[in-house]
């Protein structure tokens, strides 16, 4: 990854600078000493505080370049984001688990609030994916057989690289350090040089390339030492990330739990093939729950040990990867980051879907239908559009088996956080469950190949099926065959005895394939995490002599719709609430009562911090007030039809500018914050 054009202008900048900043300031220590004039030194120090003011301008430039000039309002990104964390965890959005036993990190507990938010959330997720594309929908179990994990990779593949304090045993994630002191310097230190910064930034363009060894390397070159206690680090090994267990009381079935939920659907693809009636393309769906033995958890909802994941594996024919209904998201523009801006240190730019895929940025239809399904549905959800971008994985970060990925990136104040990965992932999920069509002989590789045993494996896994059957047919009537491994750059000999081939077949018209399958993944707790930082914003009361929370979440999310409010505690209109919960519970509207005797304007601050969307407010017998929380205007609405106006504005078949012009307007200066 390239340095931005004009970050590094700035970096070469401010170190001519700083190179001027010192030479004068020589200049003046030498004039004190020889004793020179003061109209000469006094001269020689307004230069001097002349080029440091210059110097601070260009700090501030280089400042706002490195943070992308994104810092929320007038706070700072980590003031920001704890004004969030407490509100969230205030009013019980979600809450560390097991907290009187001081909690386990990256395991956390939805209250009322958060679990009514994420509810709506996979909902709609529902609404939009599997009721309108017609998917099969699954569910299978957490608990996966050690088999199946093995024949898809995960036993051997599912790991980080981890390091340890050599004296109190901590662990941390390797590459994660190694990020951590890039950034931190990056941003920090402003007055580094131009090619350094650039060597920075390019190791963090290469980070998930970096063997373990070259990632020691780093970690000595550049000193990094535990965080918290500062002793040196162990050298990086691997650890599998995945939670072993075993299944039944004998405990002979290795099990582990289950990392994704698209291997369900894998293993499951025959019978899910048979139910649509043996017809490609179709796809199936699982929301579940996930589990990772993460290294060193952080960032709160963003890294977790359990997260609920919601994936879809849409099957296609392999030469066929064009989509009836992609013409009705052709015209969608957005952010898009292909890779050849990325590493020519360009910036993400807004582009025509439709001109992604008939360029050939994006590698085809379906996984370009699903880009713009998937923008679709997080800018509805109430993702700030200008703060999402599709980021195309590069070359370093793809995985072997896949012709094209995409990353639903969101920035929030950790950055840009990939939430929906969207991959075209070929054939090889189906491959790595079926009988047996390429089983390496690793102990024969091992030998023959030593250190590239792993690259030689891999390259003959990911064989598509006319090359391995090529390879079959010479392995037989020679017994070894020339074979270019393009991850080692060569060409290798493969005896008979270092791989089996057999063939299986799947017949549909008289042609045999396997299909391929487009993956968007989506990581549920990442986008309510960004929902609730896109959500919120303060606002100052009434007085003036403090800031208020507010959540702005869209009605379709917002965990509470409306709320009811008797003016003042009184017996008739507290019976009128109760009868407007009661036809609020016939519409199936989620609404809450509040009696209590606090004033009206606190309690529409209390719930103005939960987002939620209209306030009713029971001032007579006869017609109420409905308050909007952004603007705080209100409207009035006779008791009979406050329900279904309610419902109206809640459920998007109107907006509140539709109903506000239907009714009267109601002052509220007497009783707003």
């Amino acid at each position: 990854m390239a340095m931005d054009a004009s970050e590094e202008t700035l970096r070469r900048a401010m170190s001519d600078k700083q190179a001027a900043v010192d030479a004068q300031g020589n200049t003046v220590r030498d004039l004190k000493a020889s004793g020179a004039a003061k109209a000469d030194i006094d001269a020689a120090v307004e230069a001097l505080n002349a080029l440091k003011l210059e110097k601070s301008s260009i700090e501030k430039q280089l400042q706002a370049t490195i943070t992308g000039g994104s810092d929320v309002g007038t706070l700072s990104r980590d003031a920001f984001r704890q004004a969030v964390g407490n509100t969230l965890e205030r009013r019980l959005f979600y809450i560390p688990s097991f907290k009187i036993y001081r909690g386990v990190a990256g395991l956390y507990d939805y209250g009322p609030p958060g679990c009514a938010v994420k509810a709506n959330v996979l909902a709609f997720w529902r609404q939009h994916f599997v009721l309108e594309e017609n998917m099969l929908e699954v569910d299978c179990p957490c608990v996966t057989p050690e088999v199946v994990l093995k024949a898809s990779g995960h036993v051997e593949k599912f790991t980080d690289l981890m390091v340890k304090d050599e004296k109190t045993g901590t662990c941390y994630r390797a590459d994660h350090l190694l990020k951590d002191f890039c950034k931190e310097k990056l941003e920090k230190d402003l007055n580094m040089d131009a090619e350094k910064a650039a060597e920075l930034k390019q190791i963090l363009a290469i980070l998930d390339d970096l063997s373990a060894e070259e990632l020691g390397a780093k970690i000595k070159k550049y000193g990094i030492v535990a965080p918290d206690t500062k002793n040196p680090l162990s050298d990086p090994y691997p650890f599998n990330l995945m939670f072993q267990t075993s299944i039944g009381p004998s405990g002979l079935i290795p099990g582990y739990m289950r990392p994704e939920t698209a291997q369900g659907i894998f293993v499951n693809f025959k019978d899910l093939y048979y139910f649509n009636g043996n017809k490609l393309p179709f796809a199936a769906a699982q929301i579940g729950q996930a589990f990772r033995n993460e290294i060193s958890p952080r960032q709160g909802l963003l890294r977790v040990r359990e997260f609920t994941l919601a994936e879809i594996e849409h099957f296609v024919d392999p030469e066929d990867k064009s989509h009836p209904k992609f013409g009705d998201i052709a015209h969608l523009e957005f952010l898009m980051f292909p890779r050849t801006e990325q590493t020519s240190g360009q910036s993400a730019k807004r582009m025509c879907l439709g001109d992604a895929v008939y360029e050939g940025i994006v590698n085809n239809q379906t996984l370009g239908y699903f880009i713009g399904r998937v923008y679709l549905f997080l800018t509805q959800l109430g993702i700030d559009k200008e703060r999402l971008r599709f980021r195309q994985h590069l070359a370093n970060e793809m995985a072997h088996y896949a012709a094209d990925c995409w990353d639903a990136e969101i920035e929030c104040s950790y950055g840009w956080i990939e939430c929906v990965g969207i991959a075209d992932r070929s054939a090889y999920d189906l491959r790595a469950h079926s009988k047996v069509v390429i089983a390496p002989v690793k102990k024969e590789l091992g030998l023959a190949f030593k250190g590239n045993q792993k690259n030689v494996v891999e390259a003959l896994e990911v064989m598509d099926e006319k090359e391995a059957m090529e390879m079959k047919s010479i392995l037989e009537s020679k017994g070894e065959v020339e074979f270019h491994v393009c991850t080692l750059g060569k060409v290798v000999t493969i005896k008979k005895s270092m791989v089996t081939i057999s063939k299986e077949k799947k017949k549909e018209h008289q042609r045999t394939f396997t299909p391929s399958v487009i993956e968007p993944s989506f990581g549920i707790g990442r986008i309510i995490y960004c929902l609730f930082e896109h959500s919120f914003y303060t606002r100052p009361s009434k007085a003036g002599d403090e800031q208020l929370n507010v959540f702005r979440f869209p009605s379709l999310v917002a965990p509470i719709k409306c709320t009811v409010f008797p003016l003042v505690q009184n017996q008739q209109y507290e019976e009128v609430a109760k009868q407007i919960s009661l036809s609020l519970t016939a519409a199936g509207i989620s609404h809450k009562i509040d009696i209590t005797g606090t004033s009206i304007g606190k309690r529409y601050a209390r719930t103005d911090e939960l987002g939620v969307p209209l306030a009713i407010t029971v001032d007579s017998t006869s017609s109420v007030t409905i308050r909007e929380r952004d603007s705080k205007d209100q409207i009035r609405v006779s008791v009979e039809a406050v329900a279904s106006v309610v419902k109206e504005v809640t459920d998007g078949s109107s907006t509140w500018t539709d109903v506000s012009w239907r009714f009267p307007a109601h002052s509220h200066v007497s009783i707003d914050e």
